[in-house]
């Protein structure tokens, strides 16, 4: 009965895998001790890995449903021990996992050389000589038997050949883990680039600017913010540079929706939410915030982290969550996003985020009011109307387009003229989100300059307000 472990996260990004990784080894030499191991390290970090846990390895015949597991794996780890050559099933099982490798469909072959050397494997020499002396002594005279014993020794070759890990005399443990961050940073990467994000309007400029804020290839630990008004895509921004730079820590958590989770005193949830992530072990670590305070720097104080908090508002969201970057380990950072500046002590690690160009403002509402980057001439003009009226909002710009799509020429200027008139109810309260977080003489400062300032340039008032430093 084959085993696997629970589906990573970034699955949903490669829909052509069934499995993360393929697990091939000789069942009596490794099956208790190293295979074991390695299955459990890569369950922990839950990469969805098929494992034969029953194997019959007896005979030349393999289930059609090891056959299927091997072309619906990403990555197939062979493990070379010393009775390796011995098994025919594992040989046949090889020369499939290397036919699909050789058909270059993106599926990588992991060679790892247990107790054996890789020049015994690539030459079929040691202990590999002798049980290749019983097979073409068992075939000979049998035209179709020795093609198979071909097959086989070029299977190894090839194998042996790729790029693998010599772990003879090493500690087991470590290796085990390195070979877990391998195939970890090679998801983390493919995940990123088959991710939707990468072609959200404006992407690039803005994770190219934040990586210049991030600076991963320094050592130091900080902390970036990403700001803005509510609806300006600071969500999506954070997810993209999180899916981009995550391959490059031991961990990343993305904690989603800091201050709706927060409510109801549940700071110790969202804590437990970052441990277990972290941690690669799911479990109620603390029982309440403060313990959560103290539980967060002694465990991850030497791990190396990737940490977003999306939508913070208060400081305890970062007291609780981040309150010190001496919590984590060299190389760590924690990105934040949030409407709140005063949120972000070090204005040298403000990201931004400003509205959408006229240009970018036109791509975005075309894709989603037409499914594509030109809009029907009949509804040019219409277009412009909207695009004009979101003033670079993506919100609103996603919004409206969708409410627009597939609408006639009819139903357009209807609607066009309501939004207009009055703007939909969802961009509106998204808006207001920005409003409520302020405080009581904040809210009237907002409103008295929302009326005196009506219709003026918004460099103009800018000017104005910070000549009274407000």
């Amino acid at each position: 009965m084959a085993s696997s472990s629970s589906f990573a996260s970034n699955s949903q990004y490669r829909p052509r895998w069934k499995y993360v990784v393929f697990l091939s080894f000789r069942g009596e030499d490794t099956r208790k001790t190293f295979m074991g191991h390695l299955y459990k390290g890569l369950k922990n970090w839950g990469i969805f890995t098929f494992l034969d846990d029953k194997r019959m390895e007896d005979g030349d015949s393999i289930p059609e449903e090891l056959l299927k597991a091997i072309e619906v794996s990403q990555f197939a780890v062979v493990v070379f021990s010393k009775n390796f050559a011995t098994s025919r099933w594992c040989l046949n099982e090889l020369v499939k996992i290397m036919e699909c490798n050789k058909q270059e469909n993106g599926q990588t072959v992991i060679p790892i050389f247990y107790d054996v050397d890789p020049s015994h494997v690539r030459n079929q020499s040691g202990d590999f000589a002798k049980a290749f002396a019983k097979y073409e002594l068992k075939y000979k005279g049998d035209a179709e038997g020795m093609q198979k014993v071909q097959r086989w020794r070029t299977a190894l070759t090839a194998a042996a050949n790729l790029k693998g890990r010599d772990i003879r005399g090493r500690n087991e443990s470590e290796e085990i883990q390195q070979i877990v961050d391998q195939i970890s940073s090679k998801l983390c990467k493919s995940g990123y680039s088959l991710s939707s994000l990468q072609d959200v309007v404006g992407i690039k400029a803005h994770l190219k600017k934040l990586k210049s804020l991030l600076q991963v290839e320094i050592n130091d630990v900080r902390m970036v913010g990403i700001w803005g008004i509510g609806g300006v895509g600071k969500t999506t921004i954070a997810r993209a540079i999180f899916d981009a730079l995550s391959y490059r820590f031991k961990a990343a958590c993305f904690l989603a929706d800091v201050k709706e989770n927060a409510k109801g005193n549940q700071l110790h949830s969202l804590q437990n939410i970052l441990l277990s992530e972290l941690l690669r072990k799911k479990h109620d670590y603390v029982y309440n915030k403060l313990d959560g305070k103290c539980m967060i720097p002694e465990r991850l104080c030497s791990m190396k982290v990737l940490i977003v908090l999306d939508d913070i508002d208060h400081i305890d969201h970062l007291e609780y969550l981040a309150g010190d970057l001496r919590w984590f380990g060299d190389g760590s950072r924690v990105v934040i996003t949030t409407r709140n500046r005063q949120l972000i002590e070090n204005d040298d690690a403000i990201y931004e985020v400003s509205t959408l160009l006229d240009g970018e403002a036109m791509l975005l509402f075309n894709q989603h009011a037409f499914k594509n980057k030109i809009p029907y001439e009949r509804f040019k003009m219409m277009s412009l109307e909207v695009v004009s009226h979101a003033k670079g909002l993506p919100l609103a710009l996603k919004v409206w387009g969708s409410l627009l799509h597939r609408k006639d020429v009819t139903q357009w200027r209807r609607i066009v003229d309501k939004i207009k008139e009055k703007s939909t109810s969802e961009i509106v309260e998204k808006l207001k989100i920005s409003y409520d977080g302020l405080e009581p003489e904040e809210q009237m400062m907002f409103l008295d300059m929302a009326c005196f300032f009506r219709g003026y340039l918004k460099i103009h008032v800018r000017r104005i307000l910070d000549s009274y430093n407000i």
